[in-house]
């Protein structure tokens, strides 16, 4: 079979992964999505009861719009902010079952490996000829795929960055794992049991930790035994907590305000300057330890520190990453959180997003590596840039079509960084604490976080 018969491959079915589908369909192209979850958008699960800091205007990529309006879909108001339960429910879902996505979805289809057919990584002749290979694993066990192009846009919700303070697991990190949670747990939910009436640390100082302080300060009321402890990396809850009242995103700048608040009434106990290197039990319950500070016991732990990207299943393609960012080596330097902020990251396309393994594109959250400036929106700007790139159109994939409105162009999901770039609180209050989903409109107007 020719190449060009054969689909392009799009790892993960959720938003920008359906969205690349649809944006595929809509250039006469294949798509094959393979989800390694039960449905689509099987991650935004974990974090669905929270609600997101950007509305539904920046979540809903047009060209899917196009074909969930012709099938006779309603779409949310464009100013209300949607939960991740209301962002599958209303979008993702009703994507995933329109007959035309539908045909090309393989849900509970885990990629474990992508290579080049007859190639390893070191084999250079014949190797842009020859068709994408794609090991997974489904219902009936583990078979080869062949693909003209891959598209990776998996995530990195499911690989969580260590509490360590060192990039690796802090001592006993994983000696500990059955006391520990990553990301933003349900408190409320179907977690209420494991924290009601336990000490509770949070570690991280990004909105994702303010999502779980407010929902354990919330347990407080009905069970009153919850201690909340909250543990942070830096010293300047001025820098962490935002711009409160003058941020551009109000319901973002309602949670820092929120926090601020139960800080000030004392039902959460602070603990600045916490770099972790220990975890360890000593009867009383789990104490972490940071060079030479010993935190009091407690009895669960919430990282909220960030994510990282998984590269492992494409260990035998050539791919350039920044060693830093783990992100496309043309695109760090736009996003490094070391030197910028949402401010002064502009969208991106096919180019920026361009590896020497020609027809590989990582995209979305996974294409930022652990860079947290990440925004919907610009996940669905990149997949319109590939796709067009894959069509042969790269007029189209180099001409930036990511506009958002001037009072609104650095924006948020939610936040899963901890609070290690340093960013300065004029950026803060425009850009939120932490960073992750956080981005600029236009290269016509990229300073939204100027001075």
């Amino acid at each position: 079979m020719e190449n060009n018969q054969l689909p392009v491959a799009i790892i993960g079915a959720g938003p920008v992964g359906l969205a690349a589908a649809a944006h595929l369909l809509a250039r006469g192209l294949t798509p094959l999505i393979l989800e390694a979850g039960p449905k689509a958008g099987s991650s935004i699960e974990e974090w669905a009861h929270v609600k997101m800091f950007s509305p539904w205007q920046f979540n809903v990529d047009k060209e899917a719009a196009k074909l969930l309006l012709a099938n006779g879909w309603i779409p949310p108001p464009e100013n209300e902010y949607p939960t991740g339960r209301e962002l599958l429910d209303r979008f993702v879902r009703p994507l995933a079952d329109l007959d035309q996505i539908k045909r090309h979805l393989q849900l509970k289809t885990r990629v474990l490996a992508v290579t080049r057919l007859g190639q390893d990584v070191m084999k250079t002749q014949g190797r842009s000829a020859a068709p994408f290979l794609l090991r997974v694993a489904g219902a009936a066990g583990e078979q080869d795929v062949l693909a003209r192009a891959v598209i990776d846009a998996s995530g990195t919700y499911l690989t969580p960055n260590w509490m360590g303070a060192h990039g690796i697991p802090a001592l006993g990190e994983i000696e500990h794992a059955a006391h520990i949670t990553y990301g933003i747990p349900q408190v409320l939910g179907r977690a209420r049991n494991r924290y009601a009436n336990k000490r509770v640390l949070v570690v991280g100082g990004g909105h994702s930790a303010f999502n779980a302080l407010q929902d354990l300060v919330r347990l407080t009321q009905e069970a009153p035994q919850t201690k909340v402890l909250w543990a942070i990396r830096g010293n300047s809850l001025e820098r962490i907590l935002g711009g409160g009242a003058h941020d551009q995103l109000e319901e973002r700048g309602k949670l820092g305000l929120k926090i601020r608040r139960l800080l000030d009434d004392g039902v959460i106990e602070l603990f600045r300057n916490v770099a972790i290197d220990q975890i360890a039990g000593d009867g009383q319950g789990v104490v972490v330890k940071a060079r030479g500070q010993l935190l009091p016991p407690s009895d669960e732990l919430i990282v909220a520190t960030g994510f990282r990207p998984d590269m492992s299943l494409l260990s035998e393609l050539r791919i350039a990453l920044d060693p830093a960012t783990q992100s496309p080596v043309v695109l760090a330097p736009m996003i490094d959180p070391n030197e910028h902020s949402c401010g002064t990251v502009r969208p991106h396309g096919a180019v920026e997003l361009s590896h020497p393994e020609e027809g590989l594109f990582i995209v979305g959250m996974k294409s930022y590596g652990r860079a947290p400036t990440f925004l919907l929106m610009t996940g669905y700007e990149q997949i319109r840039s590939v796709v067009a790139a894959l069509a042969g159109d790269w007029d189209a994939a180099k001409r930036v079509e990511l506009v958002l409105p001037e009072t609104g162009i650095c924006n948020s999901n939610f936040d899963e960084a901890d609070d290690r770039s340093e960013v300065s609180p004029v950026q803060r209050s425009c850009c939120g604490a932490g960073g992750d989903a956080v981005e600029v409109a236009s290269r016509a107007s990229p300073g939204c976080c100027k001075g």
